[in-house]
């Protein structure tokens, strides 16, 4: 059974550091990119960094670039989220997911981890 759970989520000051963890299990997660997404409240899924299966290859957006780093120990089945000079408008559930297979059936989410950026 595939399952990507994350943590280091929590309450963090503006101008202050998180890291998230995507611990991952029941696939072989050497051979697959790996995603982190975040939706805010009431607000829609935003795409935040993508790193590719061996992780010599990372893409993030403009509103987290220079702040945020992708980062992933295969040996640990492991994908990171290391999140600096945090701002409010970084407060989201910031998840993790992977596609394994073509088409919808083979996308993985995480539960998700809440982020709240605020003084």
């Amino acid at each position: 059974e595939v399952q990507l759970v994350e943590s280091g989520g929590g309450l963090v000051q503006p101008g202050g550091s998180l890291r998230l963890s995507c611990a991952a299990s029941g696939f072989t997660f050497s051979s697959y990119d790996m995603t982190w997404v975040r939706q805010a409240p009431g607000k829609g899924l935003e795409w935040v960094s993508n790193i590719d299966s061996g992780g010599g290859s990372t893409t993030c957006a403009d509103s987290v670039k220079g702040r945020f780093t992708i980062s992933r120990d295969n040996a640990k089945n492991t994908v990171y989220l290391q999140m600096n000079s945090l701002k409010p408008e970084d407060t989201a559930v910031y998840y993790c997911y992977t596609q394994i297979g073509h088409g919808e059936d083979w996308v993985y989410w995480g539960q998700g981890t809440q982020v709240t950026v605020s003084s």
